[in-house]
């Protein structure tokens, strides 16, 4: 039975492989390197098609492959979506995950809950989100990645 103790573990790994790839954003080389062990460390790429939808993508919301994927965290020459900008580069400093709900079973887990994204301003961007975590060896893989803003109803539509 996957436990929420590893659940945490990943999580944790996610946001502070997140952190990492912002701090390497001087060093294009070792930010790319990094960036693609990120992905192949905590994604279920190697399996086939990870259902991820980022947060901040409007003109191309689903990013089914490592290679959309690595375009959406860090942009630059491999950028494959003319919309990224690297969401990893921001930097940010700080992540935090809240879980709200888990649902876990055998060989896989599912999270849905709030993160938080510090930036070196000190500002705090609260985000909603749903990950899928499969057993994959002894370590749980992302497989489904589902991000949002909170809805905002007073917001105006471009």
């Amino acid at each position: 039975m996957v436990t929420r103790e590893q659940v945490e573990i990943a999580q944790q790994q996610w946001a502070d492989g997140l952190v990492q790839i912002g701090l390497l954003k001087k060093n294009r080389p070792a930010c790319e390197a990094y960036a693609n062990m990120f992905l192949d460390e905590l994604y279920a790429f190697e399996l086939g098609p990870v259902l991820f939808k980022p947060t901040k993508c409007t003109i191309e919301p689903f990013r089914p492959t490592k290679s959309r994927a690595l375009s959406y965290f860090i942009a630059g020459d491999i950028c494959e979506c003319s919309e990224d900008k690297g969401f990893a580069l921001e930097p940010w400093k700080k992540v935090q995950f809240k879980n709200v709900y888990l649902i876990l079973e055998e060989n896989r887990a599912i999270a849905m809950g709030h993160y938080y994204f510090t930036d070196y301003q000190d500002t705090e961007v609260r985000v909603e989100y749903t990950l899928g975590y499969k057993r994959v060896g002894e370590r749980l893989k992302i497989d489904l990645h589902h991000s949002s803003l909170p809805y905002n109803p007073w917001a105006t539509d471009k």
